[in-house]
């Protein structure tokens, strides 16, 4: 059995319904994971994700801002959500899918963007990002989170020179600064037995983004993006992953798309 994974922060599930709806007719994945829906849980147009196909639902959303969901194929059990540096905020849920293999538990991150100050003694935003970093550190850290985990969402940081569209001047710039790039990259090789599953199949050497900013008018020829969307998982899931794909037509799709687009791993066997 080969299963597909998909990570997209959609800006606005309601807005862009109709691309997410083109999506998954066009991809079929088995696992789709959204971030900034902006609505709350019964704002969610379950019914349209139901008539696609997707009857196993987990939301966790927030008024006008962020919120998270996972939508399946497969049945879901054990949802739960998590909140970060106390600050009450929809930006994490998981469940539990039953693939055959056993237990497979999938968390769905909406890390904070950061602002535009990389200074946590003046931006609190970035305060709160870098706390939001060291309470996943701590929380990876204990035990259970060795096997039978994956990971993904919109990290808001492009950790690899190559994952942004010219390292040397986006060393200053919220996303690509040191001090996250560092601490994402101690979560990732800290140990635990992540793995980046979008490189394990792209060299590092080979620049990669999911995400364009809407501030260039001529996205597609400036090709000024970062790789901020990501999907990572423990190395007994890891294993399994046969294939990685950016889907980046679709930051084109429509006159109104998202920032970003899907990112989608695909396994066999898990």
């Amino acid at each position: 059995m080969t299963v597909a994974v998909v990570t997209w922060n959609i800006n606005s599930v309601r807005l862009r319904l109709p691309m997410v709806l083109d999506f998954l007719k066009q991809y079929q994945p088995d696992v789709l994971m959204l971030q900034e829906i902006k609505c709350t849980n019964d704002q969610f147009p379950a019914m349209a994700f139901i008539e696609a196909g997707y009857p196993h639902q987990a939301v966790h959303g927030q008024k006008g801002y962020h919120g998270v969901a996972i939508v399946s194929k497969f049945p879901l059990t054990d949802i739960s959500s998590r909140v970060f540096c106390e600050i009450p905020e929809s930006r994490h849920v998981s469940a539990v899918l039953d693939l055959g293999r056993g237990p497979l538990t999938v968390h769905n991150f909406y890390i904070p963007a950061g602002g535009d100050e990389p200074d946590p003694e003046i931006n609190p935003k970035f305060k709160h990002k870098l706390g939001f970093l060291s309470e996943l550190t701590t929380w990876f850290a204990e035990p259970g989170f060795q096997r039978g985990h994956l990971i993904a969402g919109d990290f808001n940081i492009a950790p690899h020179e190559n994952d942004v569209w010219s390292h040397k001047q986006l060393l200053k710039v919220v996303s690509h600064t040191p001090v996250e790039t560092e601490a994402l990259n101690a979560i990732l090789n800290g140990g635990h037995g992540w793995t980046d599953l979008v490189r394990k199949h792209v060299p590092f050497d080979q620049k990669l983004y999911s995400w364009w900013s809407y501030r260039s008018a001529d996205w597609q020829n400036a090709d000024k993006g970062r790789r901020l969307d990501h999907i990572w998982a423990t190395a007994d899931i890891a294993e399994h992953c046969i294939a990685a794909e950016i889907a980046k037509p679709f930051r084109g799709w429509t006159d109104k798309p998202s920032d970003h687009v899907p990112v989608i791993v695909r396994f066999a066997g898990v």
